[in-house]
């Protein structure tokens, strides 16, 4: 009998101890430091992880799972103050950084200052946005697909733009043509994923852009399976309860003019060959392409705003590959009705909004955001554009991004679905 018991005992102290050591393992997450910097922050007692229902029983978990998730509980008090100090020891980059990108040189910068609107304004506005974000997600009368699922039921590669600052427990989710690039080297900066000579970043605008979007840089919600195994969509669920959620959106029209402007009317050599040589010849009946960008600009060969939009209409296009992300609905790469977001930033109020979020999350003394592109696409151009789009297409192009607009609260545009 006692030798049954002491055997018991040595299998329950080897698998703590393994667990303890995956758990010491685990690189770059920073699992322990589960705290949040915002006034958004709303308590969530342990018990209160997602996927369990609230006042449920603990003894319901698997033993493993039980283990894990009151561990990295009772870990949040004990590191916050800890994690806190060296973030002190950071110093602001210079006001005016140094930009050697020759592409953000000729765009221009606007250094200016704006005045923010006063916090309780954007209080305000941010539970206004939050409010119909949830109204429309839990209104029967919007249908799109992927609204009825859970989070459970999003596949792992499509929580690829889901950014994670485990030293600040902040989530960012990334859409391009956005001012992502920007929001993407403040999460290198606050995260310290990237080295300078062995120094992490300070300022946002000396981080190179080619290393911005690589993905390897950044660690995303798609990864967690691979390192964590069974225990990934745990993690994740914890994460998305203890951490600071936000994305920025942007009309979701005005959205596709800039997207079809910076990678069909820029040499740009990868969408050149991917999209731009299908377009030309399903809608522009051309044959025999150049195989290079720079030939075919040469020959006075592009892709028209009309072809892009026949290629996003054409239910072909889906069948071959889900949209790319620099169109793809705002819907399918943040899962909006999935994810309780905390902060929803509009690239309209991106000045004040930046600001604004930069001192929620208490990060506004490490760095600013930096500062917008002078040349911003414009809404007004909208008419421009759609003058020579027909009507019927300009229909079915609403119906294919509606759920954007009614999600974040983006007018229909009347003016350009009626003759």
């Amino acid at each position: 009998m006692t030798k049954a018991r002491l055997l018991r005992l040595s299998v329950v102290l080897v698998s703590v101890f393994m667990i303890l050591l995956i758990i010491v393992y685990w690189d770059n997450v920073g699992t322990a430091h589960f705290y949040l910097h915002t006034s958004f922050s709303r308590p969530h007692s342990p018990e209160a992880i997602p996927g369990i229902t609230a006042g449920g029983d603990w003894e319901a978990l698997p033993e493993v799972d039980e283990f894990l998730a009151k561990l990295l509980s009772s870990s949040q008090k004990q590191n916050s103050s800890a994690s806190r100090k060296p973030e002190q020891l950071l110093v602001q980059g210079s006001g005016k950084p140094v930009v050697s990108n020759l592409e953000e040189n000729i765009r221009g910068y606007d250094w200016s200052t704006h005045n923010a609107r006063n916090s309780l304004d954007q209080e305000k506005l941010q539970i206004e946005r939050q409010r119909t974000l949830r109204e429309f997600c839990a209104n029967s009368s919007l249908t799109f697909p992927t609204k009825e699922r859970s989070f459970d039921d999003i596949p792992n590669y499509e929580l690829n733009h889901l950014i994670v600052d485990d030293r600040h427990g902040i989530i960012y989710c990334y859409v391009p043509k956005v001012a992502c690039t920007n929001w993407k080297r403040v999460m290198i900066v606050l995260s310290e994923s990237l080295l300078d000579q062995g120094v992490p970043y300070r300022n946002p605008l000396d981080i190179p852009r080619e290393h911005v979007h690589n993905t390897s840089t950044h660690l995303t919600f798609n990864k967690f399976w691979r390192r964590y195994g069974k225990f990934s969509r745990h993690l994740m669920k914890i994460k998305l309860k203890k951490y600071t959620k936000f994305l920025f959106v942007r009309d979701p029209f005005v959205r596709l003019i800039s997207a079809f402007r910076s990678k069909f009317e820029l040499e740009n050599e990868e969408f050149y060959r991917r999209f731009a040589i299908p377009m030309l010849k399903l809608y522009s009946n051309h044959t025999n392409l150049p195989t290079s960008v720079s030939e075919a600009f040469g020959a006075g060969l592009r892709v028209s705003f009309s072809d892009f939009i026949q290629y996003l209409l054409d239910p072909r296009t889906e069948k071959m590959a889900p949209f790319n992300e620099h169109w793809r609905q705002v819907y399918r790469l943040c899962h909006p009705c999935q994810i309780d977001y905390d902060f929803i930033g509009k690239l309209e109020t991106l000045d004040e909004d930046a600001a604004y979020l930069l001192q929620l999350l208490k990060v506004d003394r490490l760095l600013r955001f930096p500062p917008s592109y002078r040349n911003r696409t414009a809404s007004s151009w909208e008419d421009d554009w759609f003058a020579k789009i027909p009507l019927a297409w300009r229909q079915q192009l609403y119906k294919l991004y509606e759920a954007d607009f009614v999600l974040f609260g983006y007018p229909k545009p009347e003016n350009l679905l009626k003759d």
